[in-house]
């Protein structure tokens, strides 16, 4: 009870008028009783749903009995006056003690992570092609630096990763799940926190030690080099399952052929045009990882990198000191500040 008044509290300050807010009724009504179910987290459960006017709705549930509407209250303060391509768009809301559901535009192909681990037999390179990964990972950066720098307020998301990463039908990208987002007021970026927030393998070394610089927003920098990096690979950056210990971590699998000229070895390149893809992905990535948060390049500096000439690219400096003692496959989310 005392979570349902907080959450209105909160829609109260927030004005948040703009969407549309429905009764659990109407939220049975456009899921058909939650038949058809889309996906599910720690935050609860997806389901395909349709409104009255026709139009297709992703629908989260909240988990009743985890947190206490922090994911609404992050989401609903965080997206729901933004409004970018490369965003999903949320469209309403339902708070009805003690349902709590979100109303996103639907999103027909799913999360990225389908399609680029070459290990899922059903999705791999060969169907994107490299000038479709290529055209995700600069709609990713739009929607970031959109978020960083052209939105009402600067919005840190905290948990990108491929499968926080939605694709359309013409399989442009729109960022998703804003549960963990922070919101910063002014021009700086850099957050106070307590813990860290986001997915093993994703989040950036300072929000886990403070030792590694403040908090800003070049901790989605890292997260979305980490991402380009897998987009790359076909694999996640840590495959425990690869038995030459030193080709574990990717990154430094990658950077070391870099460095010393080698061929890529990349799954599907067969062209120049998909060689220098690859090339710039590659080192775009490496930027976006480097352990001082002081060296990763801006996004917007991202996009100028991505679209501009590979030769233009310099190989940044070696981005980690030793590969990563976490686990591949982690995709739990770590305490909330």
């Amino acid at each position: 009870m005392n979570n349902s008044k907080n959450l209105e509290a909160f829609l109260k300050t927030q004005g948040a008028v703009a969407l549309k807010r429905y009764k659990y009724s109407d939220v049975k009504k456009m899921t058909d009783s939650f038949q058809d179910k889309l996906g599910q987290g720690g935050f609860g459960s997806v389901y395909k749903g349709k409104l009255l006017d026709g139009r297709m709705v992703a629908v989260k549930v909240l988990n009743e009995t985890k947190g206490n509407g922090n994911d609404f209250i992050n989401e609903v303060a965080s997206i729901s006056r933004t409004s970018h391509v490369n965003v999903v768009a949320l469209l309403g809301f339902c708070v009805e003690a003690p349902k709590t559901a979100l109303i996103y535009e639907y999103v027909p192909n799913g999360s990225l992570e389908k399609f680029i681990y070459i290990e899922n037999p059903l999705e791999t390179h060969s169907h994107l092609g490299w000038e479709t990964l290529y055209k995700i990972a600069i709609g990713i950066a739009h929607g970031l630096e959109y978020l960083h720098r052209g939105c009402y307020i600067r919005i840190l998301h905290f948990d990108i990763k491929p499968h926080n990463i939605l694709l359309d039908g013409d399989f442009n990208p729109k960022i998703a799940d804003f549960g963990l987002a922070k919101l910063c007021v002014g021009k700086e970026s850099i957050i106070s926190m307590t813990g860290a927030r986001g997915t093993a393998g994703y989040i950036a070394p300072e929000v886990v030690s403070r030792n590694f610089g403040a908090v800003s927003h070049k901790a989605d920098v890292y997260s979305y080099g980490m991402m380009m990096l897998e987009m790359v690979g076909g694999r996640k950056n840590l495959n425990v399952r690869v038995t030459n210990l030193s080709e574990i971590y990717f990154p430094q699998w990658i950077y070391k052929r870099l460095d010393l000229m080698e061929d890529l070895g990349l799954h599907g390149v067969t062209t120049v045009e998909e060689e220098e893809i690859a090339r710039k992905m590659i080192l775009v990535g490496l930027w976006c990882i480097q352990m001082d948060p002081s060296h990763r390049p801006a996004m917007s500096k991202v996009l100028q990198m991505l679209e501009g000439s590979v030769q233009a690219l310099q190989i940044p400096p070696k981005p980690f000191i030793s590969s990563p003692a976490t686990e591949e496959g982690s995709s739990s989310t770590t305490s909330i500040s």
